[in-house]
């Protein structure tokens, strides 16, 4: 075996170990200790390709939003659908891919809901490309839609993402150390549904 092929295999096992931990512990219990245990990994092995808990913690939230954009832009098509029909496949794909990967469930609600507060400036720039699929999506959704005189394409966005920082605010509030990835995903599209309604034109 090449030196590269096994550097990438140990790469993937301590990532999918710290996976596993950040999953079920979230980042501030989580414990390198216990993640090194988790598959006969040395300590010195983990930090060798991960300097840190911090370096670690962010490269499974990179892979977590890599993972599901990916997967959002190989199952959605919005072509031929309205509006309501192309958002109820956005949060369907999305709740599909949660329901597929349970591992990147906390990961998620962690990173847009709670993130540790010295990582956040990090956190952002990884999702970054997420964000953007998000935007466009919604762009995309609202092709079919005749809006209201009054509004733009970027008034929509600007609201939809007030909406989005309200329900995190909300799930913030609650102090709970883990969100229903559900309940989350429903708070989401119950909220662009009700934009949705809001901003057409309708004929009197």
């Amino acid at each position: 075996m090449k030196r590269e092929e096994k550097n990438q295999q140990t790469r993937r096992r301590i990532l999918e170990s710290a996976l596993a931990e950040f999953s079920e512990q979230g980042y501030g219990a989580s414990s390198v200790n216990t993640i090194s245990n988790g598959d006969g990994l040395s300590k010195g092995i983990i930090y060798h390709y991960f300097p840190t808990k911090d370096d670690l913690y962010l490269a499974c939230v990179e892979e977590c939003f890599q993972t599901l954009t990916g997967h959002l832009q190989s199952h959605t098509n919005m072509e031929g659908q309205t509006a309501e029909e192309r958002l109820e496949q956005y949060f369907r794909v999305r709740l599909d891919f949660f329901e597929q990967n349970p591992q990147y469930q906390r990961i998620f609600c962690d990173a847009v809901i709670m993130p540790p507060a010295h990582l956040e400036a990090s956190i952002q720039e990884k999702k970054a490309p997420f964000d953007r699929f998000n935007i466009d999506s919604l762009n995309r959704m609202l092709e079919p839609v005749s809006l209201r005189s009054d509004l733009s394409r970027e008034d929509v966005v600007d609201t939809f993402r007030q909406y989005q920082d309200y329900i995190n605010a909300r799930y913030q509030m609650t102090g709970s150390e883990k969100i229903d990835i559900r309940d989350h995903e429903e708070s989401c599209r119950r909220a662009l549904r009700i934009l949705l309604y809001g901003i057409v034109e309708r004929k009197e």
